[in-house]
């Protein structure tokens, strides 16, 4: 079947400046365009775009969308899964998080006894969920089970205050590359140390034991793993570079 540009916007709830935009970038382009100039899609096309907007809702920005679609070995069926998976565990975070708003209403009414852990414990079972998804066989393999379970067991176990240090850290981190890279920083430049250091205690928050040879295999992996890569050049291109030659230069001299 085959739909025009109005159609399609209609049926999928885009609008057709969008469209012609996707089709600008590269990111859809329509299954041909008659004399008069007019766009038509076909199934594929349609089939294309609803896997666009599934990784926008996820997140996505669209330059990560068209490295994920064009690349060889992208399979529908594989990314219908994975999208499906991700959806089902952010229903169990947000049931999560149902459950910790009405039981703390309820001990905010002095119906039951809550913890300040037990408060925050949905935030932090999502960045363990997260993590073990991403990165969880990798690092298994890597680091052996009772690494990457007492990593687990100390994020579930942080204080309120332990956990805004942790995300905070996670956070700045993120804001020294973007500035660094910007900057045109070096390795070896104080921005660059500063960025280690901060690294290090972030490290150091989730790690049973830190070492310097792990922090530089980790931060070597931030080079060689595309998902590490995009993660932290999601916005500015380069951060994942600067991060392991600044820990590469940095580590193992007196911060």
């Amino acid at each position: 079947m085959e739909y025009s540009i109005r159609e399609l916007s209609e049926l999928a709830g885009v609008s057709a400046r969008t469209l012609r935009y996707y089709d600008g970038i590269g990111l859809l382009k329509p299954l041909y365009a008659n004399e008069a100039g007019y766009r038509y899609y076909g199934d594929a096309e349609v089939a294309l775009l609803q896997q666009i907007l599934f990784y926008k809702e996820r997140g996505f920005d669209l330059k990560q969308i068209a490295k994920i679609l064009y690349q060889e070995d992208f399979d529908i069926v594989n990314a219908l899964k994975e999208h499906l998976l991700a959806l089902e565990e952010q229903r169990d975070y947000t049931d999560s998080l149902i459950r910790t708003v009405k039981q703390t209403i309820l001990q905010m009414k002095g119906e039951i006894e809550m913890s300040n852990a037990e408060k925050f414990a949905a935030f932090r079972e999502r960045v363990v969920r997260e993590n073990e998804e991403k990165y969880g066989a990798e690092l298994r393999e890597k680091y052996g089970d009772e690494e990457i379970d007492a990593s687990n067991r100390k994020i579930l176990n942080m204080s309120k205050a332990d956990y805004e240090r942790f995300k905070n850290l996670g956070e700045e981190i993120q804001k020294q590359l973007e500035e660094g890279v910007a900057e045109g920083a070096a390795p070896d430049s104080d921005k660059a140390r500063r960025i280690v250091m901060l690294h290090k205690e972030w490290l150091s928050m989730t790690w049973k034991e830190y070492t310097e040879e792990a922090h530089k295999a980790v931060a070597n992996m931030y080079i060689c793993d595309e998902r590490f890569k995009l993660y932290y050049d999601r916005k500015v291109p380069g951060c994942a570079k600067l991060l392991e030659a600044a820990v590469r230069y940095w580590v193992g001299k007196d911060l």
